[in-house]
């Protein structure tokens, strides 16, 4: 499924084979889960994607085949793609373990074709081995809304007290690692939605309640994954003193202006971008543990604008899941 031009359609093309070069696996697709990054890239909030493009970066495969320079797979390894495809290695934000950072980076399903094929190349060093006690179409929603959750729940240190906004895919996962963890946990949820509220107090949250209420305790970080800046006001209020909001999203709406009062106390606002390797070894490690439980609903590769048009209108009941 192409995307030959933003704001318009993905189409069904016949496209060659990819092959692989130095470096680099060739995947055979089984799934790629649908992510809101891919509504931003459609959609044209993300601005100039590789065009045409291949959208998806929640890939799950089996390698058909490696080229030269690759360590650590072999052929038939399952192996899961993300987000970030590519670094250079070299520049200082690569060098201090901060390769999220690196100006020169690549992104699967933006810059580089993703997973809505039946096939997809890779750079083997931006591949994870996965956990064998997930189906294809289960572990694929852990490779971006695991992921970004995960580093978002890691940028909140060791706040107890941890508030969510938006209580989405990524939150449904991370909420369970936060819980694993031993974590107090408060849901905020758009004003009146009272099925995700109770979701989340099934889940084992301590409160739940809409995004315009305050909780019954002050917070000691909040992570926003809903992509409204008119949010990072509201829950840098909710916060302690020392206390930080993690804004967990690629792209978000504009954030209003707010009195310095609300910030002073050493209280902190930081953004998550992209991911690191160390973020997707560690994820796949705990997340069987815990173990992280993922709702999906499956479409055919087919049905892809299906499937984005059902994310844009919020009628999924859990990450769609593309069957290749």
């Amino acid at each position: 499924m192409v995307l030959e031009k933003q704001w318009q359609p993905l189409q069904l093309r016949d496209v060659p084979k990819p092959k692989p070069a130095r470096g680099q696996v060739l995947v055979r697709v089984a799934t790629c889960a649908v992510c809101r990054t891919d509504l931003h890239v459609v959609d044209g909030e993300l601005p100039d994607p590789k065009l045409p493009l291949i959208p998806g970066h929640q890939i799950v495969g089996r390698i058909e085949a490696i080229a030269d320079n690759v360590d650590g797979f072999s052929i038939g390894d399952r192996v899961g793609i993300p987000w970030l495809g590519w670094t250079d290695g070299e520049c200082v934000y690569c060098r201090s373990n901060r390769e999220n950072l690196c100006d020169r980076a690549r992104f699967t399903g933006y810059t580089i074709d993703g997973g809505y094929a039946e096939f997809t190349v890779a750079d083997s060093r931006f591949c994870f081995h996965l956990p064998g006690q997930y189906n294809n179409v289960d572990i694929a929603p852990l490779l971006c809304a695991g992921l970004i959750g995960y580093r978002s729940l890691r940028k909140t240190g060791d706040a107890r007290r941890l508030g969510i906004y938006g209580f989405g895919n990524a939150a449904h996962l991370i909420a369970q690692v936060a819980l694993y963890q031993g974590r107090q946990l408060f849901a905020f949820t758009r004003p009146g939605d009272k099925a995700t509220q109770q979701a989340a107090r099934k889940l084992g949250v301590q409160w739940a309640g809409g995004s315009d209420e305050m909780p019954p305790e002050k917070l000691d970080a909040a992570i926003v994954f809903a992509s409204v800046g008119p949010l990072v006001p509201v829950a840098l209020r909710a916060l302690a003193k020392g206390g930080i909001v993690v804004c967990g999203g690629i792209h978000m709406s504009d954030i209003p202006s707010f009195p310095y009062a609300d910030l002073w106390g050493e209280r902190a606002i930081t953004s998550v971008a992209n991911l690191t390797r160390r973020d997707g070894e560690e994820f796949l490690e705990i997340a069987p543990r815990v173990p992280v439980k993922t709702k999906t609903e499956t479409f055919p590769l087919e049905e892809a604008n299906a499937a984005l048009e059902k994310f844009r209108a919020g009628e999924l009941a859990g990450t769609a899941v593309l069957m290749i």
